[in-house]
């Protein structure tokens, strides 16, 4: 099929946009969160900071395999409000209401007990380690109120009604801050939590989200139409959402991994070099959220299309997702390269942290451009139900290539093997963690590159498949 023309393209492009800025400030205020965390901690000191990077790394691995999962609402329900099934949609988001609040007793046992996890970053100083334990406890207690509004947020993408999720975010992250002011650093008359207090707070402003977005969901005209209720489990729409959900999250879990395990080794540097790492991985996260904003838009388009069987308009809505991501990777990475002292700013206040965080930094923005592109393909991949090749291609990238690799040539036989290439990206950089992102970026990179080949393979069975059944 040709291709579109240039009005067209600009018509897919815009309609992306529209649905995928506020799912990108909704990604954003959700990832201010960790910002905050990181920050206010890394004013707390140089402990809480380490314990932060530790228990953070724990909670996210846990949080985003489970999430993944949960997210398979989007191309079910998408396809369901694309082919006009309205009923369908609201009958799904409480199958997946049945599936996270499961998830969410097999999270919490993973968090209840750290020290499996802590074995790879060597010996930990008890202060942090507690730290660390209570933290885990803490978000314990709101982990099923997150996974829960995960449901609502895929509801939201998946039939082109984003804000709802946006307008509760916003809110939340003024009183996520307040609630960290109290408890990291004991105001109003609190104990000092320092990393703990994060949890603290992070676990309340999860139920607080759950209530207003139930509420939102049963009074919002446009969502009353779907009639959004929890019914008996369905065994059927239970097996087709983990038929799903299970592979991407093993995907979601597979790309978050890369800095779990690269946090646990990195801690073996020292409190210092951990900080850097942390600032790192907060940046490179925060610049995630856009490639992952269009990915939920495009991907719910996508969807859309595919239930109502139009093909074309399912590809010309990939090809402008993907424009769009490559043109925000390019500007986030300039931004990278020019605001990088005033990043560092406001981050740490520690002058040995910062310098390890700057060096750290140079590669940054090369991985943002090979994370980004391996985002967008992943998603569009979803839209299409297209779950387990992605991950096993995903598993010999970024787990093969990227993690083993790293590990393999940073801290086992092999370490220091890449010390003069890490000399030339990013001089400076302390040997192991360096040479971890470097590999992580080589994984991501090979990464985007399986997938576009496997995603271009799908498209083109899709529409020979449409034009036999024509």
């Amino acid at each position: 099929m040709s291709k579109p023309d240039t009005a067209q393209l600009r018509h897919y492009i815009k309609e992306t946009l529209r649905q995928a800025w506020p799912v990108l400030v909704t990604s954003w205020a959700g990832i201010v969160f960790g910002v905050m965390d990181t920050a206010m901690a890394g004013h707390a000191g140089a402990a809480d900071l380490q314990a932060m990077a530790l228990s953070g790394s724990i909670y996210i691995t846990v949080y985003v395999g489970l999430m993944g999962v949960v997210h398979a609402l989007i191309p079910i329900i998408g396809q369901h409000f694309g082919a006009g099934r309205h009923l369908d949609v609201g009958r799904a988001w409480g199958q997946g209401v049945w599936v996270a609040a499961s998830l969410s007793l097999v999270g919490g046992a993973a968090m209840l007990f750290p020290d499996p996890w802590l074995a790879f970053s060597g010996d930990v100083e008890p202060a942090v380690r507690h730290s660390i334990t209570w933290y885990l406890r803490a978000l314990v207690v709101g982990l099923p109120a997150m996974l829960l509004f995960r449901t609502i947020y895929a509801l939201g993408s998946a039939v082109s009604r984003p804000k709802t999720v946006m307008k509760i975010n916003l809110a939340s992250v003024g009183v996520k801050f307040l609630l960290n002011w109290v408890f990291i650093f004991g105001k109003l008359g609190m104990p000092a939590l320092g990393a703990v207090g994060a949890g603290v707070s992070t676990a309340m402003v999860g139920w607080l989200m759950l209530a207003a977005g139930l509420w939102a969901i049963h009074h919002d005209p446009y969502f009353l139409r779907f009639r959004p209720r929890v019914e008996r489990p369905d065994w059927a729409a239970q097996k087709e959402l983990l038929r799903l959900g299970l592979p991407m999250g093993g995907s979601y879990l597979i790309e978050v991994c890369a800095f779990t395990f690269m946090a646990l080794l990195v801690a073996r540097g020292g409190m210092y070099v951990s900080g850097g790492h942390q600032i790192m991985a907060n940046l490179a996260a925060l610049c995630y959220m856009m490639p992952m904003a269009v990915g939920v838009a495009s991907a719910s388009l996508t969807a859309q299309a595919i239930g109502a069987r139009d093909t074309v308009r399912a590809r010309n809505t990939g090809r402008a997702g993907i424009l769009v991501v490559l043109a925000g990777a390019l500007l986030t990475a300039i931004a990278l390269v020019a605001g990088k002292s005033a990043i560092l700013r406001v981050y740490t206040d520690d002058a040995q942290v910062a310098l390890i965080a700057a060096a750290l930094m140079q590669l940054l923005p090369w991985f943002h451009l090979c994370d980004a592109m391996q985002c967008i393909s992943s998603y569009l991949l979803r839209a299409y139900k297209v779950a387990v090749v992605p991950l096993i291609l995903q598993v010999a990238a970024l787990t093969g290539l990227g993690l083993v690799g790293g590990w393999w040539l940073g801290f086992g036989p092999k370490a220091g093997a890449l010390a003069p290439a890490l000399t030339r990206m990013a001089p400076g950089a302390p040997e192991g963690a360096g040479t971890m992102w470097l590999m992580a970026m080589l994984g991501l990179g090979f990464s985007a590159a399986l997938l576009f080949i496997w995603y271009r393979h799908i498209v083109r069975r899709q529409e020979r498949l449409a034009q036999a059944g024509a």
